[in-house]
This record gives structure tokens, sequence and C-alpha cells, in this order.
């Protein structure tokens, strides 16, 4: 399992991007949403569909898919 964050402030394509917590690109600190521990980065996006409606995961450190 690992650990997961979302970014708060959504790119410029209107997207709140899931992270991994030891991804290279994380947002700054104070963009971070933690999301607790997921066995997927799937299950990570669901979580963060809670609290954003336009989520994906980060090209770099998915382990499942990029919908982009």
């Amino acid at each position: 399992m690992k650990s997961y964050i979302v970014n708060t402030q959504p790119l410029s394509t209107g997207e709140h991007e899931v992270h991994a917590y030891d991804c290279e690109r994380l947002p700054k600190r104070e963009h971070q949403k933690p999301l607790g521990f997921h066995t997927s980065s799937i299950e990570a996006v669901e979580e963060a569909k809670k609290y954003f409606s336009i989520v994906d995961e980060c090209l770099y450190c998915s382990d499942d898919y990029h919908s982009s």
C-alpha cells in the first residue's frame, strides 16, 4: 500500500492531480490534501473524487493508468 495526496490547486486543464506521497513531482505542501493509504492509484483517485469532480493521476507516479 502507498500513501497518496491530491493537489488542491487544479492544473490549467482543470484536473486535480493525485500523486503517490513519494512522487518527485509533488505540489507544494500547502496544496497537498492527504488521501491516506490505498492499494492502487485508482483507489486513491476514487477517494479524491469525494473532494473534487475532475481528478486524474500523475503521469509520473501512476501505477495503473493515465486518462489524459
